[in-house]
């Protein structure tokens, strides 16, 4: 019987993104006085994820069969002794420095660099309806810090819970980057909001490479796990 934990882990950061987006922005953004009490039918939207989430992290892991000197062997690597991670470090510290502007953007930083860029590359994170500010918050308080312990996996052998994590952040990275283009770029976004047609192009590049990190670092985790095993104490090694 063929196991889907892994696809329900990239579906369960998918969609706990989408509903934490989509009621903080509500409550928050220039809508929330029209709230009514039918809002509360939101509740078991957000409930069943986490039941979900409690069953898939509760089952057992798929780990790959490889002996203990493999996983020592992979393990003994430097960072400078792994090309592929030591890039994938190199793209999450970009990520997580746009993450971090992005972040004081959305807060109203005097710079004249974020002044700047609100106006002239995103304006729709001005849009009153409090989806991107909300968005932006969400990445700076979570998914910065997440990018900082996986640079801290890709470093340190042994951190067996970066391959499940990386999955669940993949999924949510993937649904808020499809959602804020997708709003960015709607003909029923208000004109002042939408992204201006001379920086279309670069808009769209940066916010797809940005998404496009964390399903790197969800792939590499699935592809060659051994770095990330539970270290094997010396005296198994030799059983």
């Amino acid at each position: 019987r063929k196991s889907y934990r892994n696809l329900g882990l990239f579906w369960l950061g998918s969609l706990m993104m989408s509903i934490v987006v989509f009621l903080l922005g509500n409550l928050t953004g220039k809508y929330s006085s029209d709230l009514s009490p039918a809002f509360l039918l939101n509740l078991p939207y957000v409930l069943i994820p986490i039941w979900a989430g409690v069953r898939l992290f509760q089952q057992p892991r798929a780990l790959p069969c490889l002996s203990p000197e493999t996983v020592a062997e992979e393990q003994r690597k430097r960072l400078y002794q792994r090309p592929q991670d030591l890039g994938l470090v190199l793209v999450l510290l970009l990520t997580a420095a746009f993450t971090f502007f992005r972040g004081m953007v959305v807060l109203d930083c005097p710079a004249d660099s974020c002044f700047e860029y609100i106006y002239q590359h995103e304006p729709y994170l001005r849009d009153p309806v409090a989806y991107p500010k909300v968005q932006m918050l969400i990445y700076l308080f979570y998914v910065l810090p997440f990018f900082c312990l996986c640079i801290y996996g890709l470093a340190l052998p042994g951190c067996s819970w970066l391959p499940d994590w990386s999955l669940v952040f993949a999924g949510a990275v993937a649904q808020a980057q499809f959602s804020h283009l997708g709003s960015s770029l709607h003909a029923r976004t208000p004109f002042p909001y939408q992204t201006p047609e001379d920086v279309w192009w670069s808009f769209l590049l940066t916010n797809v490479l940005y998404a496009l990190g964390p399903q790197l670092l969800a792939y590499r985790c699935l592809r060659c796990p051994a770095f990330f095993l539970p270290a094997t104490p010396a005296g198994k090694k030799h059983q």
